[in-house]
């Protein structure tokens, strides 16, 4: 995968943002970060032109997948180029100076704050407050300079906002991880290419309501022995009680037994698109917090 010295690369959420930590894991630090409010705000910057590629989350190893990011891949036209895993360690951050005891309040996002359970539980005197991302609650905690708040986040927040980092792995379980997708906008013959490491193969597809339509449309790859990865299904916005099939599968564009399998698969479904051929995410390390 060949990216641009300096390109710029959107997310959602604030400085320190595990997405951050993500971006620059994959592409290095040379690359212009590119913050974003919300995940409609981080998809609409390379059409705004304000950014080259957008890095977004598409699931976490516990909470399952991210399905605003199902849904705005798919509406966006976006192309996949490559994906990263990293792992998420949560820690408790405070104002410098600040202890422990002297915190009252936790601040993070929702899922942050679920996978977090156990430490809640042994302090139950912690009152948690949601907020809209785990970066931007270091941020204005730090801002705020009131020691008896606290947020909960990866240690790249603590480092850009000047936190002090008061407790370690806060989450629940230890095999903690989110995959990440890199998008960009590509030509119709590029997405139809291949890079020649691809080794996995995103697609989306419809469906007709008859019995068997799913076990019709996945037979193709199971008569080929190709690998399933993950399926997700979405209903599809507008037509209810349709649904969106996501499939991920353990192939290459370039294997003529993928070729056939997709060209039977084009007469079984409804709008099939190719979302992207691309290398898979080397196994996480947890070397990173």
């Amino acid at each position: 995968m060949q990216v641009k010295p300096q390109s710029r690369v959107a997310f959602q959420g604030e400085r320190g943002a595990f997405s951050e930590q993500a971006a620059m894991q994959l592409l290095g630090e040379s690359i212009e970060l590119v913050p974003r409010p919300t995940f409609e705000a981080a998809f609409a910057a390379i059409d705004e032109g304000r950014a080259d590629l957008i890095l977004a989350p598409i699931e976490n190893s516990l909470a399952g997948s991210v399905h605003r990011s199902f849904d705005l891949l798919v509406d966006s036209g976006l192309s996949i180029l490559a994906e990263e895993i990293i792992p998420i360690a949560h820690n408790l951050i405070g104002v410098p100076g600040s202890k422990f005891e002297d915190i009252a309040v936790v601040e993070s996002h929702p899922v942050a704050l679920a996978q977090c359970e156990k430490f809640f539980t042994e302090h139950p005197r912690l009152k948690r407050i949601a907020t809209e991302d785990t970066a931007g609650s270091v941020r204005d905690v730090i801002r705020a300079g009131d020691k008896s708040r606290a947020a909960i986040a990866g240690s790249l927040a603590a480092k850009i906002y000047g936190g002090a980092i008061l407790r370690e792995h806060l989450e629940d379980n230890r095999e903690n991880y989110t995959r990440f997708l890199l998008l960009a906008k590509t030509s119709n013959e590029a997405a139809r290419s291949s890079p020649g490491n691809a080794n996995k193969l995103s697609l989306v597809f419809q469906l007709d309501h008859r019995p068997g339509a799913l076990y019709h449309a996945l037979e193709p790859f199971a008569r080929r022995n190709l690998n399933l990865l993950k399926i997700e299904s979405r209903p599809v916005h507008g037509q209810p009680w349709q649904y969106r099939f996501y499939l991920d599968l353990q192939a290459s564009r370039r294997d003529p037994a993928v070729a056939a399998a997709l060209e039977e698969l084009e007469t079984l479904v409804v709008g099939l698109r190719i979302l992207g051929s691309y290398p898979a995410a080397a196994r996480a390390s947890r070397t990173h917090s």
